[in-house]
């Protein structure tokens, strides 16, 4: 089957993929385009997924450059190719009360702790996994700098996304000529939480209270792409979108943590978003 591959005119000349799962060699649960080595899919079936990723992003394999993701600010500036991308692990997910236990996330690593990467650099693909959380890529064309983030509700808070807005102008691009996408994420109608998550956010903001409706009782539904587009927005970018892709309501085409956890199934597929100039 073919890669689908979502795009966006905002990000314009700079070439981008928001991955589906559609296209890929992993079966089972994992059904598609697994791009998670912290998954216990078949490492084979992983690898593979990953080199039809590279190929697709017009990069060679230690291109694929991606970090060892744990829901944090901090963000990577990439110069060149990886030497050993084959042991990327990740964190890709998100609860309601804070980031999920990752299967693999006990394995060694040799990638940098981070949870956004930005580079000038040609031939170097950015790539973030995610399950539900939000990816993000950023790009200032005209100063030839782009960025990738990997943004759950407790990154976002702590601002991983105007870091890596920070980090980008670091290398010369302007905020103000930067576009951002928002790509495949839960979205508010899939994401329930309770009062505890939702008074933890008025505590930190009161104006937080707009990302939030009345769920069923006391619960609510958190708008993780809300939040997003407004932190991205505050921070000075000159544009903004989501793709309106919600991961837990589209089984077919991307893996969701949370979907997962509800059906009760062992583990979960990672989408991968690229972005290299």
């Amino acid at each position: 089957m073919t890669l689908e591959i979502l795009t966006s005119d905002l990000l314009g000349p700079i070439h981008h993929g928001f991955f589906t799962r559609r296209g890929g060699a992993s079966s089972g649960i994992f059904q598609g385009l697994n791009c998670g080595l912290g998954s216990s899919d078949q490492r084979e079936a992983v690898s593979l997924n990953r080199a039809r990723v590279a190929e697709a992003m017009r990069v060679a394999p230690a291109g694929l450059v991606g970090v060892h993701q744990v829901h944090s600010p901090d963000v990577a500036v990439i110069t060149g190719p990886t030497t050993d991308n084959s042991h990327t692990t990740d964190l890709a997910s998100d609860t309601a009360s804070g980031p999920a236990s990752d299967p693999a996330s006990d394995l060694a690593s040799n990638r940098t702790r981070a949870d956004a990467m930005v580079t000038k650099t040609p031939g170097v693909a950015l790539a973030i996994l995610t399950a539900d959380c939000q990816p993000v890529l950023f790009a200032d064309h005209e100063a030839g700098v782009i960025g990738a983030a990997h943004a759950g509700w407790r990154g976002a808070l702590d601002g991983v996304l105007e870091a890596t807005l920070d980090a980008m102008e670091a290398l010369g691009a302007d905020r103000a000529n930067t576009h951002a996408v928002i790509g495949p994420a839960i979205s508010q109608r899939a994401y329930e939480v309770g009062p505890e998550f939702f008074e933890d956010f008025l505590q930190q903001d009161p104006g937080h209270a707009r990302f939030f409706a009345n769920g069923e009782g006391d619960r609510f539904l958190f708008d993780l792409p809300g939040l997003g587009l407004h932190l991205l927005r505050q921070a000075g970018i000159g544009q903004a979108d989501w793709t309106r892709h919600c991961t837990y309501s589209d089984p077919d085409r991307f893996y969701s943590y949370r979907r997962t956890t509800h059906a009760g199934e062992a583990d979960y597929g990672r989408l991968i978003s690229c972005i290299t100039l």
